[in-house]
Formats: structure tokens, sequence, C-alpha cells
């Protein structure tokens, strides 16, 4: 079942999402070597509080804290903890909010210091996927548009496309339908209506796109062990186009004033 949002319940998702960015400008600012996940995800869920909304992942399906952290080879779902960040490492920190009876859910990718040129192109290119499949998130197409578009980028570049994990619509709850996945032929797949709020997230690996579950039963890495971008949009369909209730603008921003 698909739910349609009307203007004012997106309105209230743009809130949610411009809090996300919010936060993870927040958490952005504050990612340097030496820090820990677990810090990292006090200051999220502080920040969050703060604003008055409660964190949406704290408790979800158990999940034990209140963002993910996944640094390097974790592909997503990471459970912070004691892991210090060091120079050079890449870090996707995925955050998601609730309020108003609505979810807030985007991620970003962060480089920590000075990163290898191999770590800084994966990076750009996992973004520039999210834009190209943002772009055919349109009235008319259907979610292989979007699909196809995330995929094509990525494997032309020479990165794994992740499988097992997809994007999702968005709403009162975090993971609605449709099933937003990162591979996938146009013209398949759900019809984008206007009205449907969705996820986009591009999760790209370095080398093969095999993964692995790890035994805490949340974090995903990579299989080779070689590093993982990801990078998320809330998006709300609309006749005249993708409509981007996330702001990467505000988080770019905090860390340009480091």
């Amino acid at each position: 079942m698909i739910h349609l949002k009307t203007d004012q319940e997106i309105e209230i998702l743009r809130e949610n999402n411009l809090l996300v960015s919010r936060t993870l400008a927040e958490v952005g600012k504050n990612i340097r070597p030496g820090v820990t996940t677990r810090e990292l995800n006090r200051i999220a869920e502080e920040f969050i509080r703060a604003n008055g909304a409660e964190p949406a992942f704290l408790g979800y399906q158990g999940y034990p804290a209140s963002v993910c952290i996944s640094v390097n080879e974790q592909v997503v779902h990471g459970i912070p903890g004691d892991r210090v960040i060091n120079e050079g490492d890449i870090v996707s920190v995925d955050v998601g909010t609730f309020l108003k009876g609505f979810v807030g859910d985007s991620a970003y990718t962060f480089a920590v210091g000075e990163v290898s040129t191999e770590a800084r192109r994966l990076l750009e290119v996992t973004k520039e996927a999210l834009y190209k499949g943002t772009a055919q998130a349109k009235v008319g197409n259907r979610v292989g548009d979007i699909s196809a578009a995330v995929q094509e980028y990525a494997e032309s570049n020479g990165y794994g496309v992740v499988r097992e994990l997809v994007g999702h619509g968005l709403g009162r709850k975090m993971h609605e339908s449709p099933e937003v996945p990162n591979f996938g032929a146009r013209g398949r797949g759900p019809l984008l209506k206007e009205g449907m709020v969705i996820c986009i997230e591009p999760m790209i690996n370095m080398g093969t796109k095999a993964v692995v579950f790890e035994r805490d039963g949340w974090t995903v890495r990579t299989k080779d062990r070689k590093p993982s971008a990801h990078f998320e949009f809330a998006v709300a369909i609309r006749r005249d186009g993708p409509d981007v209730l996330t702001d990467f603008n505000i988080i770019e921003q905090a860390l340009n004033t480091k």
C-alpha cells in the first residue's frame, strides 16, 4: 500500500528532513580523529531532542542507538560504540527523526581529514549517483528509472552496487512502500505518482557488490573489506519534478566552517 501525502503532510516531512540535515551538520562538525562513534551518537541524540523531536532509530526493531555510524568497510547500520575515528576514514552517518507524527531519514558520508584519492572519488561518484537517481523521481516515471540511473552511473565508474539493502517510502513510518532499489531496469517497478515521498539512498562499494551481515545483527560490511559510501535524500514526487526534502547545503556549509 503506497500512501500519497497531502501538501501539508509533505511540509511536516520537510520539517523533519531539514532537522535531519541540521543534525548531520552537527555531527559532521564534530567528526575528527580521536572521537568515538558513541560520542557522535550522543551529540546527535541531544541535538534531535533539543529541537523537539525524537530519534526515530532508537529502539526501531530493537536497534540500540539513535543514529547509524558506519566506518570505511561498513556499508550501513553500524552501531555506535568504542570505535575511534581516524584520519583518512570515511564515515557514513544515517539519522532519523520523529516529529509531529512523521519521520525524517537521510544519510551523508563524511571524509575525515585527508582521505585517499580513491576514497574521495568513491564519495563523489556515490553522491552523483544519488543526484542522477533523484532526477528521475518525477510523475509518470517508475521506480526502475531511479534504480537504473543509480546503477548505471555507479557501475560505469567501476563500483559495486549493493543489492541486499534498498531505499523506501517515507511517511508516518520509516519504511513504507515502495522499495527503491539501487539497481534495476528502466520502465519497471511501481509508477511514481504525485504525493509519494521516497528515500533514495545509493550504497556503493569500492570493490565487489557483495556484503556480509555481522554477528551483532545490524552492521553490514563489504565482503572484500574495501570502503563503501552511502548518501540518502528524502524526495517528494511533484507534478513539476522532484522536491528534495533533505538539504545537503546545510551539511556542507557546516563542514566548510570547521
